[in-house]
């Protein structure tokens, strides 16, 4: 049967993105954030997973205000990057895994969640930045991805409550996959970071760090966090920490499988205006 192996957790700020494309990394303003991936990297290499399973969000690209799903699958064989108002980004098309994505889809709509099945969208920085953090600039990314859009953008967002149980169908639906692969399962966006009004730059390394231990030791109470918390602590953006607890609600302690090992935590405030948290758990 298939498996998840480990889940990862990073923000997927937009101006990362630029400075990986621009030549920006060794730039004094750049460099501790780039070194706090360089573990990520041999890690990467070292655990090569068979798929990809990447929880982020849409940022007006692939779907707009006329037309915002909840939950959204990418169940096609490949997706582009997307042109995001000044180009495309200069990396490789993202190949994805149709069979696998189909049989999720199946078996999380059969297991009460309803999602919406994309068979053609572009990916934007959400998806693409966290694979240039984790994998730097191949020709090609080092294995098959399954895009997974959530809505943390437009009001009514899911619940963290929701998020959490839905990585525990996504889990399930993943065992009961009949071929033998090694999944991995990511969830990005996030940390505090607030883009307009009068808390414009806010960050709360305090908040984020909090969230982290929760995340770690009781995922359980990081998913009873009520939006509210969010919105106050962490900024109006903060609330794509959603989105982390759909791969956290996959791990298999949660199921009552042993706890993960934590292979690598990161934090670093700023870049550009947000802060970037990051994070690998391994199953044992």
């Amino acid at each position: 049967m298939a498996r998840i192996t480990a889940s990862v957790y990073t923000s997927h700020v937009p101006a990362v993105g630029a400075a990986i494309d621009l030549n920006k990394t060794g730039e004094a303003y750049w460099r501790p954030l780039f070194a706090g991936y360089e573990y990520s990297k041999q890690w990467m290499e070292e655990n090569r997973p068979d798929v990809v399973f990447l929880v982020y969000n849409d940022h007006a690209t692939a779907f707009s205000l006329d037309f915002i799903p909840t939950f959204a699958i990418g169940t096609a064989p490949s997706f582009n990057p997307a042109d995001e108002g000044w180009g495309p980004r200069p990396v490789p098309q993202v190949i994805g895994h149709p069979e696998l994505a189909s049989h999720i889809a199946h078996s999380v709509i059969q297991d009460d969640f309803d999602l919406t099945i994309v068979n053609r969208m572009d990916v934007d920085h959400g998806l693409t930045v966290p694979l240039s953090l984790m994998c730097g600039q191949p020709q090609a990314w080092p294995c098959p991805v399954i895009p997974f859009a959530v809505n943390v953008v437009q009001y009514p967002v899911p619940s963290g409550r929701r998020c959490f149980q839905l990585g525990q169908a996504i889990r399930r639906a993943v065992e009961s996959f009949d071929q033998d692969l090694k999944v991995q399962i990511w969830g990005t966006g996030g940390m505090s970071h607030q883009l307009q009004g009068a808390r414009a730059g806010l960050i709360n390394r305090e908040w984020d760090n909090a969230f982290l231990d929760k995340l770690i030791v009781d995922p359980a109470a990081a998913a009873a966090i009520p939006h509210i918390d969010y919105v106050r602590e962490a900024g109006s953006e903060g609330i794509e920490l959603v989105m982390w607890l759909i791969a956290r609600g996959a791990m298999a302690d949660v199921a009552g499988g042993p706890a993960p090992v934590v292979k690598h935590r990161f934090y670093h405030v700023p870049a550009s205006n947000t802060a970037v948290g990051h994070l690998i758990l391994e199953n044992p």
